[in-house]
C-alpha cells in the first residue's frame, strides 16, 4: 500500500475520573460522581490500539496532557504549595478543580482537525488544533495539544501546523469530532465535509434549544482557509438542532465515513437530502450513503450505545469492519441493525466490539478516543517512530500504567497532593519512552 489512514489514540491519563463537566452529553452528566478506575481506563483504551494494530491497521499513541493543572488554577487566584492550591481549591470551588483535573484529552476526536497533503494547496498535511471554547476543562488543552502534535509529526517538509482558533465563541471549534472525509483512496483528493451547529454570526439561523451548539460554520471555514482546501472539494453542512437538543453533542455521534463509505442516521443533518447532492456532485467516484432509519434505531439509542461513535476502517482484502462498543452488542435494537448492516450491498463486512466502558461512563466512544491521520508512505516515515505501536511498545505501555495509575480514583482524591506527583512521575517517564522532549511544563 502507498497510503494508510493511521489512528492515534488518546492514552488516558491518571486523573481520569467522572465529574459530569460535558453539558449536553448524556452519559457524561448521567455518571457524574461516580468512582473511576484510571488504570481499567488506561488498559481498555491500550487494549483496543493492540487490536487494531493485530488486525493489520496502522496504530499510534496519542500522549495525555498533564494534569492537575495546577498552572490555571494558579492563574485563578490559588497560591501556596501544591497541597494548599489543591485543597483551597476543593473547599472552594470543587467543580473548578474537577475541571484543572479532567483526563479528557483522552477524546484525540477532539483534538485537532486534519487535511490530508492530497487535499491541501501546498500538499502537506496540515494540523490546526481544536480551541474546544464551549467547555472549560477542554479549553485548557489546545496549547500542549499543539506541542504534542508538533512533537508527533515532527517533519516540516510533510506536515504544517497551525494555531488554535481565536478563543471566542465564535469560532468554536471540536476539531475532527465535526470533521469527515470520504474519498476513493486516501492519498487521493477527496471530499472534506464540515459539520457545524451554528452560524455564529446570524443568530436567526436555526440552532438548538436545550444543548449549545459547540462547532460554527465560521470555525469550519477558517480552518478550510488554513489548510489550503478546493472549495470544489468541500462541504459545509448543519448538524439537526433537534438531535443536538437529544444529547447528540458532536456530529460522530450521528454519522461516520471512511473512504468512499458514509454512515448516518437519517436525523442527522438540518437537510440531508441537499447535503446528499452536494456532495454526489463534488464527488468523481461512487459513495455509499448508508442511512440508518428511526424505526431501525432511536435517537436515544444512538446516543447511548454510540452506534455511529464507532471507527469504519478499511483491512487489507478493501471490505471494512466496524469498531463498536459492546454497549451496541448489548442493547438489542442496536446488535440487530448491525447484523442486517453485513448483509446490505456495502463495504461494511465485519463488526468487532471493544469494552471501553470506563469511556463510555465519562462520554465517550471507540471514534472518540482516536485521531485519523491520512498519510502516505513517505509520511509515514516522518512521523515520530517511537509513538507507533509495536507488540514492544504495548508490553511497555502496560508495565508504565501498572507502575503509575490508581485503580479508583474519586472526586475527593482530586485533591491528594501525593496524585500531582504520581502524574508527573508518569508524564516524565511516557515523555522519554514516547520521544516527545519537553511539551510539558511542570510546575514546581
Amino acid at each position: 500500500m502507498s497510503s494508510f489512514e493511521v489512528n492515534f489514540d488518546g492514552l488516558v491519563g491518571p486523573t481520569h475520573n467522572y465529574a459530569g463537566l460535558s453539558e449536553g452529553n448524556v452519559a457524561s452528566l448521567a455518571n457524574a460522581n461516580d468512582i473511576a478506575n484510571p488504570k481499567a481506563a488506561a488498559k481498555e483504551g491500550l487494549a483496543k490500539m493492540k487490536a487494531l494494530h493485530d488486525l493489520g491497521l496502522k496504530q499510534g499513541v496519542f500522549a495525555p496532557q498533564e494534569r492537575p493543572d495546577l498552572y490555571t488554577l494558579r492563574r485563578l487566584g490559588f497560591s501556596g504549595s501544591d497541597e494548599r492550591v489543591l485543597k483551597k481549591a476543593y473547599q472552594q470551588h470543587p467543580v473548578l478543580l474537577s475541571a484543572c483535573c479532567s483526563a479528557s484529552s483522552m477524546w484525540t476526536a477532539n483534538a485537532c482537525t486534519v487535511s490530508p497533503s492530497a487535499d491541501t494547496a501546498d500538499n502537506k498535511v496540515h494540523f490546526t488544533p481544536a480551541n474546544l471554547t464551549n467547555k472549560f476543562h477542554r479549553s485548557l488543552e489546545p496549547l500542549t495539544t499543539g506541542n504534542i502534535l508538533k512533537a508527533m509529526f515532527n517533519s516540516e517538509q510533510h506536515f504544517n501546523h497551525h494555531l488554535h482558533l481565536n478563543d471566542n465563541e465564535h469560532f468554536g471549534d471540536e476539531g475532527a469530532a465535526n470533521h469527515t472525509r470520504l474519498c476513493q483512496d486516501y492519498d487521493q483528493q477527496g471530499i472534506e465535509i464540515f459539520t457545524f451547529g451554528r452560524y455564529a454570526f446570524d443568530r436567526t439561523k436555526p440552532c438548538p434549544k436545550r444543548y449549545p451548539a459547540r462547532q460554527t460554520k465560521e470555525a469550519s471555514q477558517a480552518i478550510s482557509r488554513l489548510h489550503q482546501l478546493d472549495d470544489n472539494h468541500t462541504v459545509y453542512v448543519q448538524q439537526n438542532p433537534d438531535v443536538i437538543d437529544q444529547g447528540v453533542f458532536h456530529n460522530d455521534v450521528i454519522a461516520v465515513g471512511n473512504k468512499n463509505v458514509l454512515f448516518y442516521h437519517e436525523q442527522a443533518f438540518l437537510n440531508t437530502q441537499g447535503f446528499k447532492e452536494e456532495v454526489t456532485n463534488k464527488s468523481a467516484y461512487p459513495l455509499h450513503f448508508i442511512e440508518v432509519s428511526t424505526d431501525d434505531v432511536s435517537i436515544e439509542n444512538c446516543v447511548n450505545t454510540y452506534l455511529f461513535n464507532t471507527q469504519i476502517v478499511s483491512l487489507a482484502d478493501n471490505s471494512m469492519a466496524i469498531i463498536a462498543p459492546m454497549h451496541c452488542k448489548e442493547t438489542p435494537q442496536v446488535a440487530q441493525y448491525l447484523e442486517k448492516l453485513l448483509t446490505l450491498d456495502t463495504p461494511i463486512k465485519h463488526v468487532h466490539y471493544f469494552d471501553v466502558n470506563q469511556s463510555m461512563k465519562n462520554g465517550g466512544g471507540p471514534a472518540c478516543l482516536r485521531l485519523r491521520v491520512s498519510l502516505t508512505q513517505n509520511e509515514l516515515t516522518a512521523v515520530n517512530p517511537n509513538i507507533m505501536l509495536t507488540d514492544r511498545l504495548f508490553n511497555t505501555l502496560n508495565d508504565w500504567i501498572d507502575k503509575h495509575y490508581r485503580d479508583q480514583l474519586s472526586s475527593k482524591d482530586l485533591m491528594d497532593p501525593q496524585l500531582v506527583t504520581e502524574s508527573r512521575d508518569a508524564l516524565d517517564q511516557l515523555t522519554k519512552i514516547l520521544a516527545l522532549g519537553n511539551v510539558y511544563q511542570f510546575q514546581q
